[in-house]
Parts: C-alpha cells; sequence; structure tokens
C-alpha cells in the first residue's frame, strides 16, 4: 500500500472522576486522515479541511504531523509520510478534536509500515501529539480512540474497561469554544486533601461498577470533586444542563473533556434519548444552540476506511 485512510471517533475526556487518564471513545462525529507513503524521510500535511481549517500546516506543530515524525523516529523509518486531514470535530469543544486527527493519521500511516504495529504500541506517538495542541502529554483521549470504549491510560499503560453493552453515553455540545489550555488555567492552586481522597475514591467506585455492571455503584461514584467546580463556570447553563440529564435517571453527567460539552451516563438508550431533548433546551436557554450524539459507553476504534 502507498496510501491508506483512517478514522478516528470523538471522545470524552476524564469522564468525570478519571482527570487525565480516563476517558471513552464515542460514535458519531470523528476526524479523517488520509497518508501517503513518501520516498523523502520527512513528514508533511499537505491539505486540512473540514470544520476546522485554520490549523498549522507545519508538521512539528500539528498534532498528526508531531505523532508520525514521532513515529519515524522511534521506529527509524526510511522513508517518510504526506498527510491530507479532513476536521470532523470542533477545537475546543471537548470532544478529543486534536486528537482524533493523530490518532487517525497514525492508523492510516501504520496501514503503510512493512510491519505494522499493534494499536496500543501506537500510544507514545499520539501521546506526542496530543501534547502540541493540550500543552501537557495525557491519554484519556488518544487511548479510546485507539481502543475503543472505555479506557484507562496512564503514562505508560493502556487498559480497556469492560462496560455492559446496554449501558449508553449522551453527549450534548453546545455552540461554544473553551481552549483546552484555558480550561487548564482554572485548574491552578491549591486543592484539599479531602477532596483528592473523594475523588479517589469515586474513582474505584466508577471502574468497580463497569466491571461488575453495577449501576448503583457507578451512580454513588461518577462525581467530579476536583476539575468540574472550577470550570464549570466558563460553560453557560451547565448546572441546569447537568439537571436535565440527572433528571432522566442518569447515572451521571459532567463536563466531557475541558469543555464546553457535556456528558451523561445512562443504562439503557432509551433514557439517552429522553434527556437530550431537555439538555438541549438548557443550553438553549443560556443562549446556545447544540447538537447531541448518543452512543453506547462501548463505543468504536479507529480504524481504516480505505
Amino acid at each position: 500500500m502507498s496510501s491508506a485512510c483512517a478514522f478516528a471517533p470523538a471522545s470524552i475526556g476524564n469522564v468525570a472522576v478519571g482527570f487525565d487518564i480516563l476517558g471513552q471513545s464515542f460514535a458519531g462525529p470523528g476526524d479523517r486522515a488520509t497518508v501517503k507513503r513518501i520516498a523523502e524521510p520527512v513528514v508533511r500535511i499537505e491539505a486540512i479541511r473540514g470544520c476546522v481549517s485554520a490549523l498549522p500546516m507545519q508538521a512539528e506543530r500539528n498534532t498528526a504531523g508531531r505523532a508520525l515524525i514521532a513515529m519515524r523516529a522511534a521506529l527509524e523509518l526510511p522513508f517518510g509520510f504526506a498527510i491530507e486531514l479532513d476536521k470532523g470535530i470542533a477545537l475546543g469543544s471537548g470532544m478529543g478534536g486534536s486528537a482524533a486527527s493523530c490518532v487517525a493519521a497514525l492508523v492510516a500511516a501504520n496501514a503503510l509500515l512493512d510491519e505494522p504495529l499493534q494499536a496500543g504500541e501506537l500510544y507514545p506517538f499520539a501521546i506526542e501529539g496530543e501534547a502540541v495542541s493540550s500543552g501537557s502529554r495525557h491519554g484519556d483521549n488518544v487511548g479510546p480512540m485507539l481502543l475503543g470504549g472505555l479506557v484507562l491510560a496512564t503514562p505508560g499503560r493502556l487498559v480497556h474497561i469492560d462496560v455492559p453493552e446496554a449501558w449508553h453515553s449522551l453527549v450534548v455540545h453546545p455552540d461554544a469554544v473553551l481552549e483546552t489550555r484555558r480550561a487548564r488555567e482554572v485548574l491552578r492552586g491549591d486543592y484539599p486533601l479531602s477532596a483528592f481522597v473523594e475523588q479517589g475514591a469515586n474513582l474505584a467506585l466508577v471502574l468497580t461498577g463497569c466491571q461488575r455492571g453495577d449501576a448503583d455503584l457507578v451512580r454513588a461514584g461518577l462525581a467530579d470533586r476536583l476539575v468540574e467546580p472550577r470550570r464549570a463556570p466558563l460553560i453557560p447553563g451547565f448546572a441546569q444542563v447537568k439537571q436535565a440529564a440527572l433528571d432522566c435517571n442518569a447515572m451521571g453527567a459532567s463536563i466531557s473533556g475541558a469543555g464546553p460539552s457535556v456528558f451523561a451516563w445512562f443504562e439503557n438508550r432509551t433514557d439517552a434519548e429522553a434527556a437530550a431533548p431537555g439538555m438541549q433546551a438548557a443550553f438553549r436557554n443560556a443562549g446556545l444552540p447544540s447538537q447531541a450524539w448518543i452512543s453506547p459507553i462501548n463505543g468504536p476504534a479507529a480504524a481504516l476506511i480505505r
């Protein structure tokens, strides 16, 4: 093969209780990358199209470009890559827009290797690419895009978390932009030790509940005591949007990634469908039109499409 195209789905970063380490892929929007193998030992960005086009064309400053530069260096490849990106996820949306580009590019480029790697082996390169946009190396977006579904992403390891097939997530994205770097700025400062203890307990409850298929444990734990209180004021109508989800029997609801999108988890698709109008109405009352997507929590992984 001399060319390959891959699609990477959107994601829910943090999943409320796992800041920078827990994420979930979801079916709906995504980014597409077309990668050509070229004789010249460089990485080039040849085109950027779609809902976002004003992105760096210099490979070193582009998430997809940086990821493939890291791959070339680590594998000591004698050839290079040319990349075309078709953006389907808005940046500053809280849905992993920067991560999707680098993961899609990696999956496409991997298919062009003489000896392709396993999806998990692309993780170090994906983290390198993600750092271009967010300013830090974290895997809560790229991890679930690579493996699919709910994933625990530590600096050196990806762990897929089993979740009941019936459980669904709902993501509502308002027509607003919240830059990741700005959302991280509000997290500066001290936190009480008790908040870390409570957050750790909540993460343990959610992971255990997922593994056991115990929704009551998830309900008890799916609450962010560290990040949400500081980021919520950046999202107009957030409290009302969250309450609309809880009023429809959500196991929990919080900010998706850095925001402004809001996600909620449900035990079934019917409840998720019932919650979407109320959550969108709450954003509308705050002056923001929105879009909504429903997906199994066991969402898709990035994959080749041609």
